[in-house]
């Protein structure tokens, strides 16, 4: 029988399970203290002055990018540059805010945006651009804000694939107007579902807040913003109240994820070196093969924090790799298609010729998981399904 090689998993430990009974003995469910200690300590080792905690990391993308528009004024059709090689969400998040997604092709090597193709996509019509942090790696910032300085772009950090690693010694996160993690199955700190908008900025995220919460008046935004109020405060709470001042949506997460969350987040630097130890074990044992596969490339003016691993084919496709590897039991996932998924095919016809990393990523790219339960056994498993595979050959 084969082993079973996930790309994640999730065991919930003495801490978060004794967190969850203090949910479950409050009798509260909506915000409150676990919501705001996981926020705090979120953006506090982000970088940021603000966490914002909501139901997933795609909300937080699109309420940070509808705070943008709504606070600079810009236009249904205004453009918005993303990486051609990301999850479909960093694009879909554009096209519902009434906005345009324009791709940037990436580097051939940290498959992250490639600055000079960022550079080469800006037109008078572009007001932002979305850097994505893939798989654990983050992108060339210095480059990419640099950029949208002189061309007085504003950023969304997406880093729901990356938490904790630094460029140049800053923080991902903390670069941006906002950014946005998400906590989703597989991801290093897992509440189910969910994600987190920061920022340092008061106005956004207040923002972000009254947006995630149907675009209520910023005067009642939680329950517990009613307590203590007397007098005048108390009449003019509750005349604004149940006012709603934005077409907003209802993002908002509960207790039980964020005492999820937090008991994880109190364990993170042991997940991360777990995660990254894995990898490393990875690397060392497909090495032999490294004249067939192209392995993670690392900048020295970075961190990789593996929230998977990817693995690109130097020649030819990737679909008899994955096929032999998922038969014996090894998930796979394909290395984040976004201009050739079917959808957007629809929406803009054939866009890989534009795109040639792109395109060579989607054809021969996938990835496996690297997360902290994965078993020395396991990574050896892995390895020798892939010298297996090129026995044979």
């Amino acid at each position: 029988m084969n082993r079973r090689v996930g790309v994640g998993d999730l065991r919930i430990g003495p801490r978060a399970r004794r967190y969850l009974a203090q949910v479950i003995r409050s009798s509260r469910l909506s915000y409150g203290p676990f919501s705001e200690r996981f926020e705090g300590e979120f953006a506090r080792l982000h970088g940021s002055k603000y966490g914002i905690f909501c139901n997933s990391g795609t909300s937080a993308l699109h309420v940070s990018l509808q705070a943008l528009k709504e606070r600079h004024g810009w236009k249904d059709g205004d453009e918005v540059i993303v990486p051609s090689v990301t999850f479909v969400a960093t694009a879909n998040v554009v096209l519902h805010n009434n906005l345009t997604p324009v791709f940037a092709d990436v580097d051939p090597r940290t498959y992250n945006m490639d600055p000079a193709e960022l550079e080469r996509r800006i037109t008078p019509r572009t007001r932002a651009v979305i850097p994505v942090h893939l798989l654990g790696l983050p992108a060339d910032m210095a480059e990419i804000m640099a950029l949208a300085a002189r061309h007085k772009l504003r950023v969304i950090e997406d880093s729901c694939e990356t938490v904790f690693a630094r460029y140049r010694g800053q923080v991902v996160g903390s670069f941006g107007d906002l950014s946005c993690f998400s906590t989703y199955v597989a991801h290093y700190i897992v509440t189910g579902v969910g994600g987190l908008a920061l920022t340092s900025d008061d106005d956004l995220a207040v923002r972000v807040k009254s947006l995630m919460n149907h675009g209520r008046d910023s005067i009642y935004l939680h329950i517990d913003d009613a307590r203590g109020s007397r007098g005048r405060k108390l009449f003019d709470l509750v005349d604004r109240r149940f006012k709603f001042v934005s077409l907003g949506h209802s993002f908002r997460a509960t207790e039980f994820e964020a005492a999820l969350g937090l008991a994880q987040l109190e364990e993170h630097e042991g997940i991360v070196k777990k995660r990254q130890r894995v990898a490393g074990l990875l690397t060392k044992g497909l090495k032999p093969f490294e004249d067939r596969l192209q392995l993670p490339y690392v900048p020295p003016d970075r961190e990789h924090t593996f929230m998977l691993y990817p693995i690109v084919l130097r020649r030819g496709g990737k679909t008899g790799l994955v096929r032999h590897l998922e038969s014996r039991g090894v998930e796979t996932r394909d290395l984040l298609p976004l201009i050739n998924q079917p959808v957007y095919r629809r929406l803009y016809g054939d866009l890989e010729p534009q795109y040639p990393v792109a395109r060579r990523l989607n054809q021969a790219g996938f990835y496996v998981g690297c997360h902290q339960y994965m078993a020395d056994a396991d990574v050896a498993y892995l390895c020798e399904q892939v010298r297996r595979f090129y026995a044979r050959r």
